[in-house]
């Protein structure tokens, strides 16, 4: 049974802890390549209406959530809806972003989506509440800032990695999404819409799948979010090989199973999420190059025969050109 996900409330101090409205990443006009895909469930259409609200003013925001649970689409959603929307829309990630690009941008206008803002270093920091702190005048001209987290901002508040007058500048109004799993009503609507995107990116015809992988679509609990969905219909399309395709997530979901109740240490723990993230990135890069396994190996900067045999550690062989 999916966790139950509570109903959108605004708290007094305009907090808004709400459900998500489906989300996903495709090309859209000033949209940071972020497209809004609409939800079916009741809740979510109540986000809808608090995403408008909040596309009304200018306020900074924080955005909470998992990895891929669709933070950046939230905020390409409420710029795409504010007096800003034809203006730029950037991500910048926090560990990649410091203070001279942050002041580069300040004459700009639009919106910033800062994605971890608690990785922003100090300076970079100081350079987002130098913003936000400008006058009405000057705030015209400046970006909009719109911040994003994956992970509970207090405790490093109180160890002093992230600065406290930024955290309750931009803490004041408070999205927070659930994982997937917690709206698994959306999945059909998201998951048909990204066979169909990729149909057309591939030139290849929409897969017609069958109840046993529309069973395990909504049955899976999508550790990886919506990002990992998007994944799963990329290979479904690009493979053109239903069994094939799902057969990764199935043996991840075989092996969750099995592990319930075991004790697990962490380099086993760091070593399971590295191979995992080698074989997601293997993935979009045959995606990308249409599994022209040659070219992979290029862009991955590995030899063409250790591709292969990487293949066939994860269930791959035999596959591409």
């Amino acid at each position: 049974m999916p966790e139950p996900s509570p109903p959108p409330r605004i708290g007094p101090s305009m907090n808004f802890f709400s459900t998500q409205s489906s989300s996903a990443d495709t090309p859209a006009p000033n949209g940071g390549g972020k497209v809004w895909v609409e939800s079916v469930s009741p809740g979510m259409r109540t986000v809808e209406a608090v995403l408008r609200e909040l596309s009304q003013n200018d306020v900074p925001m924080l955005v909470v959530a998992e990895h891929g649970a669709g933070k950046a689409a939230a905020a390409a959603r409420i710029h795409s809806l504010s007096r800003r929307a034809r203006q730029p829309f950037q991500v910048l990630h926090g560990r990649e972003t410091d203070e001279k690009i942050l002041a580069a941008g300040e004459h700009q206008g639009g919106t910033v989506y800062l994605q971890e803002v608690g990785d922003l270093s100090a300076a970079a920091q100081e350079e987002v509440l130098r913003q936000l702190s400008l006058g009405d005048g000057e705030r015209n001209c400046a970006p909009r800032y719109i911040c994003g987290t994956s992970r509970e901002l207090e405790p490093e508040v109180r160890s002093g990695k992230v600065h406290e007058d930024l955290y309750y500048r931009v803490s004041g109004v408070c999205l927070r999404l659930p994982p997937l799993r917690q709206r698994k009503e959306d999945i059909p609507g998201l998951r048909d819409w990204f066979l169909a995107a990729f149909a057309r990116e591939f030139g290849q015809p929409v897969p017609k799948l069958g109840t046993e992988t529309q069973t395990f679509f909504l049955e899976y609990h999508w550790p990886g979010n919506i990002r990992e969905l998007k994944d799963a219909a990329r290979a479904l399309v690009a493979l053109g090989d239903e069994e094939l395709a799902m057969g990764g997530l199935r043996s991840r979901l075989r092996r969750s199973e099995g592990a319930n109740g075991e004790k697990i240490s962490l380099k086993d723990a760091a070593r399971a999420a590295s191979r995992e993230a080698e074989r997601e990135l293997i993935l979009q890069v045959l995606a990308r190059t249409r599994w022209n396994r040659r070219r992979a190996a290029q862009e991955l900067k590995i030899s063409y025969k250790a591709l292969l045999y990487k293949l066939k550690q994860i269930g791959y062989e035999g596959y591409g050109a």
